[in-house]
Protein backbone atom coordinates (compact mmCIF):
# COMPACT_ATOMS: atom_id res chain seq x y z
CA UNK A 1 0.00 0.00 0.00
CA UNK A 2 1.08 3.58 -0.60
CA UNK A 3 0.45 6.80 1.31
CA UNK A 4 -1.83 7.93 -1.54
CA UNK A 5 -3.93 4.77 -1.18
CA UNK A 6 -4.18 5.33 2.56
CA UNK A 7 -5.42 8.87 1.94
CA UNK A 8 -8.00 7.51 -0.53
CA UNK A 9 -9.15 4.98 2.09
CA UNK A 10 -9.47 7.71 4.73
CA UNK A 11 -11.50 9.94 2.43
CA UNK A 12 -13.83 7.12 1.38
CA UNK A 13 -14.32 5.80 4.92
CA UNK A 14 -15.14 9.26 6.29
CA UNK A 15 -17.65 9.87 3.51
CA UNK A 16 -19.43 6.57 4.19
CA UNK A 17 -19.33 7.00 7.96
CA UNK A 18 -20.55 10.61 7.64
CA UNK A 19 -17.73 11.56 10.01
CA UNK A 20 -14.89 14.03 9.75
CA UNK A 21 -12.22 11.60 10.96
CA UNK A 22 -11.40 7.93 11.37
CA UNK A 23 -8.85 6.18 13.56
CA UNK A 24 -6.45 4.01 11.55
CA UNK A 25 -4.96 1.17 13.56
CA UNK A 26 -3.94 -1.78 11.40
CA UNK A 27 -0.47 -2.33 10.03
CA UNK A 28 -0.95 0.35 7.38
CA UNK A 29 -1.25 2.98 10.11
CA UNK A 30 2.55 3.04 9.86
CA UNK A 31 2.12 5.19 6.74
CA UNK A 32 0.91 8.02 8.95
CA UNK A 33 4.19 8.51 10.75
CA UNK A 34 6.39 6.98 8.04
CA UNK A 35 4.98 7.68 4.55
CA UNK A 36 8.02 6.02 2.95
CA UNK A 37 8.05 2.95 5.21
CA UNK A 38 9.89 -0.10 3.81
CA UNK A 39 7.91 -2.21 1.39
CA UNK A 40 7.94 -5.14 3.82
CA UNK A 41 5.72 -3.08 6.14
CA UNK A 42 3.30 -2.14 3.35
CA UNK A 43 2.29 -5.57 2.08
CA UNK A 44 -1.26 -5.53 3.43
CA UNK A 45 -4.12 -4.39 1.19
CA UNK A 46 -6.39 -3.84 4.21
CA UNK A 47 -6.90 -0.58 6.11
CA UNK A 48 -8.49 -1.00 9.55
CA UNK A 49 -10.52 2.02 10.64
CA UNK A 50 -12.96 3.21 13.27
CA UNK A 51 -15.04 6.37 12.78
CA UNK A 52 -14.14 8.91 15.45
CA UNK A 53 -17.74 9.66 16.42
CA UNK A 54 -20.01 7.50 14.21
CA UNK A 55 -19.24 4.07 15.65
CA UNK A 56 -22.63 2.93 14.40
CA UNK A 57 -21.32 3.19 10.81
CA UNK A 58 -18.60 0.52 10.94
CA UNK A 59 -20.81 -2.03 9.16
CA UNK A 60 -21.65 0.51 6.46
CA UNK A 61 -17.93 0.90 5.75
CA UNK A 62 -17.50 -2.86 5.41
CA UNK A 63 -20.48 -3.14 3.10
CA UNK A 64 -19.43 -0.34 0.76
CA UNK A 65 -15.62 -0.55 0.60
CA UNK A 66 -14.75 -3.74 2.46
CA UNK A 67 -13.20 -6.98 1.29
CA UNK A 68 -14.56 -8.30 -2.06
CA UNK A 69 -16.48 -5.06 -2.66
CA UNK A 70 -16.48 -3.24 -5.99
CA UNK A 71 -14.13 -0.74 -4.35
CA UNK A 72 -11.69 -3.58 -3.52
CA UNK A 73 -11.90 -4.95 -7.04
CA UNK A 74 -11.39 -1.53 -8.59
CA UNK A 75 -8.59 -0.16 -6.42
CA UNK A 76 -6.79 -3.27 -5.21
CA UNK A 77 -7.23 -2.51 -1.50
CA UNK A 78 -10.13 -2.36 0.93
CA UNK A 79 -11.22 -0.79 4.21
CA UNK A 80 -12.29 -2.82 7.24
CA UNK A 81 -14.54 -0.93 9.61
CA UNK A 82 -14.58 -2.18 13.21
CA UNK A 83 -14.45 -0.78 16.76
CA UNK A 84 -10.81 -0.10 17.59
CA UNK A 85 -10.95 -0.92 21.29
CA UNK A 86 -12.65 -4.25 20.60
CA UNK A 87 -10.24 -5.21 17.83
CA UNK A 88 -6.92 -4.13 19.37
CA UNK A 89 -5.24 -3.90 22.77
CA UNK A 90 -3.59 -0.48 22.96
CA UNK A 91 -1.19 1.31 25.32
CA UNK A 92 -2.54 3.85 27.75
CA UNK A 93 -2.83 7.33 26.27
CA UNK A 94 -2.66 6.27 22.62
CA UNK A 95 -5.25 8.84 21.54
CA UNK A 96 -2.94 11.66 22.62
CA UNK A 97 -0.22 10.45 20.25
CA UNK A 98 -2.09 9.77 17.00
CA UNK A 99 -0.56 11.04 13.76
CA UNK A 100 -2.90 13.04 11.57
CA UNK A 101 -3.11 12.37 7.85
CA UNK A 102 -5.21 14.65 5.72
CA UNK A 103 -5.53 17.92 3.85
CA UNK A 104 -8.07 19.62 1.60
CA UNK A 105 -6.10 18.38 -1.41
CA UNK A 106 -5.52 14.73 -0.44
CA UNK A 107 -8.53 13.77 1.69
CA UNK A 108 -11.04 16.49 1.02
CA UNK A 109 -10.42 17.90 4.48
CA UNK A 110 -11.18 14.60 6.21
CA UNK A 111 -8.67 13.25 8.72
CA UNK A 112 -7.07 9.89 9.37
CA UNK A 113 -5.83 9.55 12.94
CA UNK A 114 -3.12 6.90 12.64
CA UNK A 115 -1.61 5.06 15.56
CA UNK A 116 1.85 6.36 16.43
CA UNK A 117 4.60 3.86 15.59
CA UNK A 118 5.39 2.67 19.13
CA UNK A 119 1.69 2.31 19.93
CA UNK A 120 1.21 0.32 16.74
CA UNK A 121 4.17 -1.92 17.60
CA UNK A 122 2.86 -2.48 21.13
CA UNK A 123 -0.58 -3.41 19.81
CA UNK A 124 1.02 -5.86 17.40
CA UNK A 125 2.94 -7.46 20.25
CA UNK A 126 -0.24 -7.65 22.30
CA UNK A 127 -1.65 -9.90 19.56
CA UNK A 128 1.74 -11.67 19.31
CA UNK A 129 0.96 -13.67 16.18
CA UNK A 130 3.90 -14.64 14.01
CA UNK A 131 3.04 -12.00 11.40
CA UNK A 132 2.78 -9.37 14.14
CA UNK A 133 6.19 -10.26 15.55
CA UNK A 134 7.69 -10.12 12.06
CA UNK A 135 6.19 -6.66 11.57
CA UNK A 136 7.69 -5.37 14.81
CA UNK A 137 11.03 -6.99 13.97
CA UNK A 138 11.20 -4.86 10.83
CA UNK A 139 10.25 -1.74 12.79
CA UNK A 140 13.10 -2.40 15.21
CA UNK A 141 15.59 -3.41 12.53
CA UNK A 142 14.87 -0.30 10.47
CA UNK A 143 14.94 1.84 13.61
CA UNK A 144 11.48 3.20 13.02
CA UNK A 145 10.77 2.55 16.71
CA UNK A 146 13.04 2.71 19.74
CA UNK A 147 13.25 -0.32 22.02
CA UNK A 148 13.20 1.74 25.22
CA UNK A 149 10.03 3.59 24.21
CA UNK A 150 8.39 0.38 23.01
CA UNK A 151 9.14 -1.30 26.34
CA UNK A 152 7.53 1.61 28.16
CA UNK A 153 4.39 1.30 26.01
CA UNK A 154 4.22 -2.46 26.60
CA UNK A 155 4.10 -1.74 30.34
CA UNK A 156 0.79 0.10 29.83
CA UNK A 157 -0.92 -2.55 27.70
CA UNK A 158 -4.12 -4.00 29.19
CA UNK A 159 -2.54 -7.43 29.67
CA UNK A 160 -1.66 -9.54 32.68
CA UNK A 161 1.76 -8.86 34.19
CA UNK A 162 3.23 -12.14 32.94
CA UNK A 163 1.98 -11.45 29.42
CA UNK A 164 3.54 -7.98 29.39
CA UNK A 165 6.78 -9.49 30.71
CA UNK A 166 6.77 -12.04 27.89
CA UNK A 167 6.44 -9.30 25.26
CA UNK A 168 9.12 -7.19 26.91
CA UNK A 169 11.55 -10.13 26.98
CA UNK A 170 10.88 -10.76 23.28
CA UNK A 171 11.82 -7.14 22.53
CA UNK A 172 15.04 -7.36 24.55
CA UNK A 173 16.09 -10.62 22.91
CA UNK A 174 15.19 -9.32 19.46
CA UNK A 175 17.10 -6.07 19.84
CA UNK A 176 20.06 -7.94 21.29
CA UNK A 177 20.28 -10.00 18.11
CA UNK A 178 20.17 -7.07 15.68
CA UNK A 179 23.34 -5.97 13.86
CA UNK A 180 24.77 -2.49 14.35
CA UNK A 181 23.39 0.42 12.36
CA UNK A 182 24.71 0.55 8.83
CA UNK A 183 26.56 3.83 8.14
CA UNK A 184 24.92 6.37 5.89
CA UNK A 185 21.44 4.85 5.97
CA UNK A 186 18.83 7.41 4.96
CA UNK A 187 15.86 7.65 7.31
CA UNK A 188 12.36 7.50 5.79
CA UNK A 189 10.32 10.70 5.56
CA UNK A 190 8.38 11.17 8.76
CA UNK A 191 5.08 12.91 9.39
CA UNK A 192 4.53 14.88 12.62
CA UNK A 193 2.35 13.57 15.47
CA UNK A 194 -0.70 15.73 15.94
CA UNK A 195 -2.27 14.57 19.19
CA UNK A 196 -5.90 13.92 19.96
CA UNK A 197 -7.64 16.04 17.37
CA UNK A 198 -4.97 16.16 14.71
CA UNK A 199 -4.22 18.95 12.25
CA UNK A 200 -4.13 18.39 8.54
CA UNK A 201 -0.73 18.02 6.95
CA UNK A 202 0.16 20.72 4.47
Amino acid sequence: MTREQLEHAIRAACDIAEDDAVYVFGSQAILGEHPDAPRTLRQSVEVDVTPRTRMDRVDAIDGAIGELSVFHETHGFYVHGLPIEEAAKLPKGWRDRVVGVGSPETTGGKMGLCLEGHDLAASKLAAFREKDREFVLVLLKERLVKARTLLARIETLPLAHEERARRAEWVRLTVGGLPGKAPGRKKPRKGPPTGRGGKAER
